[in-house]
């Protein structure tokens, strides 16, 4: 026997969410289901008693699995079972993750590890905006200490109006569409697209989706109280030296605020900050005895501290940035279009020390990107991929394959381009950025090298897209801030925000925000919001001095598409008897010839490296998908002779009757002494019997009609 608790979360419009503990995997440390509709996802939390020796930092894993029975469906590949995670599963735990993590005590560094699993799936129920509630309640119903809880809702815009999590149908209509997570009192992360939107706007989702957090978070609370764990375990992860910590301040603070302050290079300035610990290091080991060890753990978590409050005090105080920018300063930038002179197209965008080397790839339909997931199926047109290679950094380390961060990056940047990717494009397009150079919002230089090598390539965007990323330095006791445009990876790092914004002249269409600290206001946020629009538009006009607007046309090496619409009727003849037809097109031509069937017509893309070729292939298929028209010249084949006549394949597969009467104008006794079977001949189609469908050809009326007297005097000769 069991005992459960559920409770109930009202959304609306006859719509609510369900959380139950106690009935599933009771030994977990905490564990939960959460329902709405028919969907029921499973979070299940675990933590390690203790921590690992020598671990300061919180080392916590979430994943959000799909189990394809869920959806009543089997997993695809040989071996018909779930592997490893694909790209929809990481971002949501990348989501999740995201939420979590700030709220875990500092000092508390034992292994803790979210499960959520997507167990029972209603195919229009969005299970993404319920996983961060999942994976709150769970840790809320168990002792782990965590500072939650939290919840995530999506919000998006439908007919100027905002809904929460609406369904995936309702999300085709949508012009805004973020996932917000939030405390009862702090907004902690943000992440969506958008159509443009201004920030206004955004900042008015955001405090929507907040109001109904703060009801969820008082619903996980209650949960809590009725099972009993609001008390969480206690633990004891980080061994401290007050002596040690007042001598690190004591011998470095100067030094390394000095560095800060007068070294505006990242790795120069990393070297000397190194060389400032280690002399501290040599001189603190020279005051031990033989027997004693160095705590370097201890000296690296404390000089960490001395690095992050020199940092944040020549901000806040001086106004003064680690490179000698001023808050709201831009880095230099150049660009760079046509670099390598075989692909697509390519561009270069290099924004201080963080440079981004991106291409275009233009294909056919069959290269578009297959979608295999339990809820969602289907092609992706449009990809981009993000790379991150360790030298970009300086890294002496190997490439182990694609990273959760990349698959994250890549999503922002591909979220951030796809609204301005027009929907006459023929081409399956995908965008590769590889970054060369890091310090700071790669992902963002990824959009708009994105956009340069979209323009190179004559992709006609309806609008070139810039991206900037924004921090923030905060001192609560004092109450002084700065908001600070085109962050450094430091600033990154050491600071209490990362605000991601993507848009056209015109709005916003895609942002990603992560808040460290609390008590974030949404004054503050909005001048976030406002610097940030002012940088992005200054940095498309530099993108814009290099290129202005897309190419006229496509570069002379990028094979060409052309797209016909046929029959429906005529997409079997035109595929031919186990695709016999269209095989010995492709073969005979070297076209690449998609076809499919949409809104009842046939959509027939030709796809070739060369005008000749697609024209031999557009030939051919126009000739066989041709309707024969009444009045209409043919050149034909003759396909066989009968006492009456000649049977004449004016289009592939159609063949019409030219009666001897109608070969020439003077009367004719023998077929075969006026053509051969395999002569070509011009005919014109005279009529089709409306029964039978049968084809009626003349070839005299091609001919001078002898004049009267003539005629008759052949008619006496006879």
């Amino acid at each position: 026997m069991y005992t459960s608790i559920l409770k109930t979360i009202d959304l609306g419009d006859n719509r609510k969410i369900e959380i139950e503990t106690g009935k599933l995997a009771k030994q977990a440390d905490g564990s939960v289901i959460v329902k709405q509709g028919n969907t029921m996802l499973l979070a299940a939390v675990t933590c390690a008693k203790e921590a690992k020796e020598d671990v300061d930092f919180m080392p916590l894993q979430v994943e959000y699995k799909e189990k394809y029975a869920s959806a009543g469906r089997f997993p695809g590949g040989f071996l018909k079972r779930e592997s490893r995670p694909g790209d929809y599963e990481i971002l949501i735990s990348r989501l999740v993750d995201r939420a979590l993590r700030p709220l875990f005590p500092d000092d508390f560094h034992a292994e803790t590890f979210v499960n959520i699993y997507l167990i029972s799936a209603d195919r229009d129920i969005t299970p993404d905006a319920l996983a961060g509630l999942a994976a709150s309640a769970a840790l809320s119903v168990s002792d782990i200490p965590f500072n939650g809880p939290i919840s995530e809702v999506r919000v998006a815009r439908i007919n100027e109006k905002f809904k929460i999590n609406p369904t995936f149908s309702e999300l085709e209509e949508a012009d805004l569409d973020i996932i917000v997570g939030a405390t009862l009192d702090n907004i902690l992360m943000v992440e969506g697209e958008m159509n443009e939107v201004s920030e206004k706007e955004m900042l008015e989702a955001i405090k929507y989706a907040h109001e109904e957090i703060k009801k969820q978070c008082k619903v996980q609370i209650e949960l809590a109280k009725e099972v009993g764990k609001t008390e969480k375990r206690e633990y004891s992860h980080e061994t401290n030296d007050e002596e040690l910590e007042k001598l690190v301040w004591e011998k470095t603070y100067k030094k390394v605020y000095d560095v800060v302050k007068n070294t505006p290079g990242k790795q120069e300035r990393h070297d000397t900050l190194d060389t400032v610990k280690t002399e501290f290091i040599e001189w603190y080991t020279s005051t031990l005895t033989e027997d004693d060890e160095v705590p370097e753990i201890l000296i690296d978590r404390y000089y960490h501290e001395v690095e992050k409050k020199a940092v944040r005090s020549l901000i806040l105080d001086e106004k003064v940035r680690v490179d000698g920018r001023k808050t709201d300063e831009i880095r230099p930038i150049w660009c760079e279009v046509d670099y390598l002179p075989a692909s697509h197209g390519s561009a270069i965008f290099t924004r201080g020390e963080t440079q981004s080397l991106t291409t275009v790839t233009l294909g056919t339909k069959l290269d578009e990107k297959v979608i295999d997931e339990v809820l969602i199926q289907g092609t992706d047109k449009f990809v981009l991929h993000y790379n991150f290679p360790p030298f970009s950094t300086g890294d002496a380390r190997p490439l182990r394959g694609i990273s959760r961060r990349e698959i994250g990056h890549g999503n922002l940047a591909h979220r951030a381009l796809k609204k301005m990717i027009p929907e006459e494009n023929p081409y399956a397009i995908r965008v590769v950025s590889d970054i060369l150079e890091s310090n700071g919002s790669s992902s963002m230089a990824t959009v708009c090298a994105g956009t340069l090598s979209l323009m190179d390539s004559g992709v006609q965007l309806k609008k070139p897209v810039s991206g900037i990323a924004m921090g923030l330095i905060t001192d609560p006791e004092s109450g002084k801030y700065a908001i600070l445009s085109d962050i450094l990876g430091d600033e990154d790092h050491l600071g209490d925000m990362d605000f991601k914004v993507a848009g056209t002249k015109d709005g916003i269409t895609a942002t990603q925000m992560d808040i460290k600290v609390e008590g974030l206001s949404y004054e503050t946020l909005e001048k976030a919001l406002e610097q940030a629009k002012k940088g992005r538009l200054y940095i498309l006009d530099k993108m814009l001095e290099t290129i202005s607007e897309p190419r006229a046309d496509y570069k002379p090496h990028v094979p060409r598409i052309e797209k016909i619409i046929i029959p429906k009727e005529m997409i079997g003849p035109l595929i031919g008897p186990g695709g016999k037809v269209i095989q010995e097109i492709q073969n005979t031509t070297g076209a690449t010839i998609v076809i499919e069937e949409v809104d009842n017509v046939g959509v027939v893309d030709v796809f070739a490296i060369d005008k000749e070729t697609i024209e031999a292939a557009l030939k051919r298929i126009k000739a066989i998908v041709e309707v024969p028209e009444i009045g209409k010249i043919y050149k034909g084949k003759v396909k066989s002779i009968v006492s009456f006549g000649a049977f004449v394949e004016i289009l592939p597969g159609k063949d019409g009757l030219l009666h001897i009467s109608e070969i020439e104008w003077r009367r004719i006794n023998n077929v075969e002494d006026e053509m051969k079977v395999g002569d070509t001949i011009e005919v014109k189609l005279i009529d089709i019997d409306a029964k039978t469908g049968n084809l009626k050809l003349s070839r005299k009326v091609l001919l001078p009609k002898p004049d009267k007297d003539k005629k008759d005097n052949n008619h006496r000769k006879d």
